[in-house]
């Protein structure tokens, strides 16, 4: 009986090491490596316009960036609907910004947002066939995101699927959104990016 045991745990073991071999061929990470960090708390700020975002379904998705008026940091909130906001750092979002923990993405903006999914998605908004980080002069080549969620570049005029993973949804052939790992608690709740 031991020997049988033996026998099936073998032909087993061996079967699971073929799968995993197998599944480790050509495959495309589902998250970016480059940096990107944020942590925003929605219960502190209690920002509309990401709100939405980060509400299941909702069909929104929001572009984060920053900016400064009269010597005071902003995070900007344009959501694919038409509207727009803004929150002043507070102490904390500055303390994070300093200590080099504010990176929006490969050049300075993320898309985040469930749309019309219950998964959430982080994105880069630069397009990632035309931005190049390691071009000289460096040029922003942003997406554009539309009302239905399918973000578009004016360049090579791809358009990607933002409900589906970032997948190109017309156009040439190439590589699917820049993603990024994230997680909310909802919508008046904690957002971190990494």
């Amino acid at each position: 009986m031991k020997k049988v045991f033996r026998i099936i745990m073998l032909a087993m073991t061996g079967l699971l090491s073929a799968a995993l071999f197998v599944a480790c061929g050509d495959v495309e990470s589902e998250f970016s490596t480059a940096p990107c960090a944020l942590y925003f708390d929605n219960q502190t700020h209690n920002n509309a316009t990401l709100a939405e975002a980060m509400t299941p379904f909702s069909g929104i998705f929001v572009t984060i960036t920053t900016t400064s008026k009269s010597g005071a940091q902003y995070f900007v909130f344009t959501n694919n609907q038409g509207s727009s906001s803004q929150v002043v750092f507070d102490a904390k979002d500055k303390q994070r910004q300093q200590a080099g923990q504010l990176i929006l993405g490969l050049n300075g903006a993320i898309i985040v947002g469930y749309g019309f999914s219950e998964t959430f998605y982080a994105y880069d908004r630069e397009c990632p066939n035309c931005f190049d980080s390691n071009a000289l002069p460096l040029r922003s080549y942003p997406l554009k995101v539309n009302s239905a969620g399918i973000a578009s570049c004016s360049n090579c005029h791809r358009t990607y699927d933002l409900n589906n993973g970032g997948i190109i949804a017309s156009g040439s052939g190439g590589k699917k959104m820049t993603r990024f790992p994230v997680v909310t608690t909802g919508a008046y709740g904690l957002l971190s990016v990494r």
